[in-house]
């Protein structure tokens, strides 16, 4: 006959409760967005962002062969994790890079209409909360799964200068002096909150370098310049507060101050 459900459900108490997303458990958690935060560790990479004085640096691991792509024919210009959401508005989508995809697509859509509508560019803050706003949709209607990606997000704010934001798949957005995201962003958070804890006025090069000395001390690694990728906004007057990535030259620069000064 049938089993009574209370007697099946208290048997374990996660059991039944991580099958819908939208289902509180009685120890008041959601399992499918806890979920969601053990897939962007999944992922197997960090990420790091860091805001100096008028500038603004998110740096990510670039992984050629791996995952789907352990193919040796690859183009590596076609793996990133780094998108430019709007001129001045770019982010690091770290996690499930289909669902990074779809969530950055979305994301250029409502930034466009906006700028259409309202005549000026979404300023970071109001952008990541609509990035925010759209995930805890997620977590609250059944049908569809959380994003399963973090997005940290950096640009000019025309009045607060430079911003940094990160986006998680519960909903909640938060803006960061320096912040991390993925498999080792514990790590990576430790050593940002020392490095920041004297409240230093980080110039553009040291901005960017901290963040890039920060993920390599972080994962142990010697990094050469196509390993990761460097994204920044602010920090001269010829880019205007756009946000660009760096290439493989500047990279180099930045990594041989950082072997220099150690």
């Amino acid at each position: 006959g049938h089993r009574c459900p209370e007697r099946t459900m208290s048997r374990n108490s996660s059991s039944g409760y991580d099958r819908l997303i939208t289902v509180f458990s009685p120890e008041g958690r959601l399992y499918q967005i806890e979920y969601a935060f053990k897939a962007v560790k999944a992922a197997g990479i960090t990420t790091v962002g860091v805001r100096g004085v008028d500038s603004v640096c998110l740096v990510t691991q670039k992984k050629v062969a791996q995952g789907h792509s352990q193919d040796k024919l690859l183009d590596p210009s076609s793996v990133t994790h780094m998108y430019k959401i709007t001129d001045t508005i770019g982010c690091v989508q770290t996690g499930h890079q289909a669902d990074a995809r779809a969530q950055v697509q979305r994301v250029r859509n409502e930034a466009g209409n906006f700028r259409y509508k309202y005549g000026y560019d979404m300023p970071p803050e109001v952008l990541a909360k609509r990035v925010a706003d759209m995930n805890q949709v997620y977590t609250q209607h059944a049908g569809m799964r959380p994003y399963g990606v973090n997005m940290i997000l950096c640009g000019m704010d025309e009045e607060k200068g430079p911003q940094l934001y990160m986006c998680d798949p519960a909903g909640h957005f938060l803006g960061y002096k320096a912040t991390a995201a993925g498999t080792k962003d514990l790590e990576a958070h430790n050593m940002l909150e020392k490095k920041l804890k004297s409240g230093p006025q980080l110039s553009y090069d040291e901005t960017v370098q901290m963040a890039i000395q920060v993920l390599q001390s972080t994962l142990s690694a010697d990094f050469k310049a196509t390993d990761i990728e460097v994204g920044v906004a602010g920090g001269d007057k010829e880019h205007l507060g756009r946000f660009r990535q760096l290439d493989e030259a500047e990279i180099e620069r930045h990594l041989v101050a950082i072997s220099e000064r150690d």
